[in-house]
C-alpha cells in the first residue's frame, strides 16, 4: 500500500500523481456513483411498489444482473466490460418485471410477504446461476462478479458506472409520476398519467442503474435502508428526497470502504461484507419499527409538531 499526501501531488510527483489518477480517483468516483445509484434505485423500487422493503436486493434485480453476467460468460468469453453489461441490462429488467407482475397478482398484499417473495425469487435464481457456473466450471470466473469490492477498480475497468448519473438525473425528472403510480392505478387514470407505461419505465431505470453498479461488484442492502433512514427524515415525495437519498448513500458506502480498509489495515475487507453487516442489523431494527409505528416520519424540530408525525397510509407500508 503506497501512501499519497497531498504536497506529493502538487508537488507534481509523477509517480504519486499517476497513482492516483489510475487507482485512487477512479475508487473514489465509483464509490459514489454506486453510493448514489443504488439509493436511488431503491428509492423508485419502493415508490412504485408502494413499499418500504421492496429494493434491487430484495426485488431480485441484482440475481437477475449477475444471472445476465454469468450468461455472457458462457456464451461470450471474450466479451469485454461493455457487452457483459448489456446481458445484465436484458436479465435486470426482465427479472424485475417478472417480480412487479407476479407481486401484483398477489390478493393480499402485506407489507413482509412482498420482499419476501422477492428474496425467494432471487434465491432461485442464484439457485440456477451457482448451477451453471459449478457445471461449467464459471465459479472462479463468476465469483469476482458476486462479491462487491473497489480493491479491482482502475482507470478503463470503471466506466460504466457513469451510466448512473445520466439515469439518476432521468429519474429525477419523471419524480412526480413515479409518486402518483404509487398510490395506484384508479389514482394515477383519475390524473391522466399512464400507470403501466410510468410504471415499467421507472422499474427499467432502476434495473439499469442495478446493472450497471453489478458489473463492477454487487453491493446489497444499499438500496433498502438509505432510502428508508431518509424517508424517516424527509417523508415519501421522491422530488423532496431524492437528492437527500443519494447524498447519503454516497457517504454511506464511502464510510463503509473506509472502515473496509482500517479495520484489518493493510489489507482490506470487502465492502460487502462491511454493507452486509451494518444493513442486516439496521433492516431488522427498519422491520421492527415498520411493523410497530407504520409509516411514521421522525421530524427534526418545527412549530406545532412532536418528535414524530404521521404519514399518510398507502398501501402495502402502512397499518391495517
Amino acid at each position: 500500500m503506497i501512501d499519497l499526501t497531498p504536497g506529493e501531488l502538487l508537488a507534481g510527483n509523477f509517480e504519486q500523481l499517476e497513482i492516483f489518477i489510475i487507482s485512487r480517483l477512479p475508487r473514489l468516483l465509483a464509490i459514489l456513483c454506486t453510493g448514489i445509484g443504488m439509493s436511488v434505485a431503491g428509492l423508485i423500487m419502493q415508490q412504485l411498489c408502494s413499499n418500504k422493503f421492496v429494493s434491487p436486493t430484495t426485488g431480485a434485480t441484482i440475481s437477475s444482473a449477475q444471472f445476465g453476467i454469468l450468461l455472457a460468460l458462457l456464451f461470450m468469453p471474450a466479451s469485454t466490460l461493455w457487452s457483459r453489461a448489456i446481458f445484465a441490462f436484458a436479465t435486470a429488467i426482465l427479472g424485475t418485471w417478472i417480480f412487479v407482475w407476479f407481486i401484483q397478482r398477489i390478493q393480499f398484499k402485506d407489507v413482509v410477504m412482498v420482499p419476501l417473495v422477492g428474496i425467494m425469487f432471487g434465491n432461485v435464481i442464484g439457485g440456477i446461476t451457482n448451477y451453471l457456473a459449478y457445471k461449467y466450471e464459471m465459479t472462479q470466473a463468476l465469483s469476482s462478479w458476486l462479491m462487491g469490492h473497489f480493491s479491482l477498480v482502475l482507470k478503463g475497468r470503471y466506466e460504466i458506472v457513469w451510466l448512473t448519473v445520466p439515469l439518476v438525473i432521468l429519474a429525477f425528472f419523471f419524480a412526480n409520476h413515479f409518486n402518483i403510480v404509487g398510490l395506484g392505478k384508479d389514482f394515477s387514470k383519475n390524473l391522466g398519467v399512464p400507470y403501466n407505461l410510468v410504471l415499467f419505465s421507472g422499474l427499467t431505470i432502476a434495473a439499469m442503474i442495478t446493472a450497471s453498479i453489478v458489473v463492477v461488484g454487487s453491493i446489497s442492502y444499499i438500496g433498502l435502508i438509505v432510502p428508508n433512514v431518509v424517508a424517516m427524515y424527509k417523508g415519501d415525495k421522491i422530488r423532496g428526497t431524492l437528492v437527500d437519498t443519494a447524498l447519503f448513500g454516497a457517504i454511506f458506502v464511502l464510510v463503509c470502504d473506509m472502515i473496509g480498509r482500517i479495520v484489518i489495515a493493510p489489507y482490506e475487507l470487502p465492502i460487502e461484507l462491511i454493507v452486509g453487516i451494518l444493513g442486516s442489523l439496521i433492516f431488522i431494527a427498519l422491520l421492527f419499527y415498520r411493523l410497530k409505528h407504520g409509516r411514521k416520519a421522525i421530524r427534526l424540530g418545527g412549530a406545532g409538531t412532536g418528535c414524530c408525525s404521521t404519514m399518510p397510509n398507502l398501501k402495502g407500508g402502512a397499518d391495517q
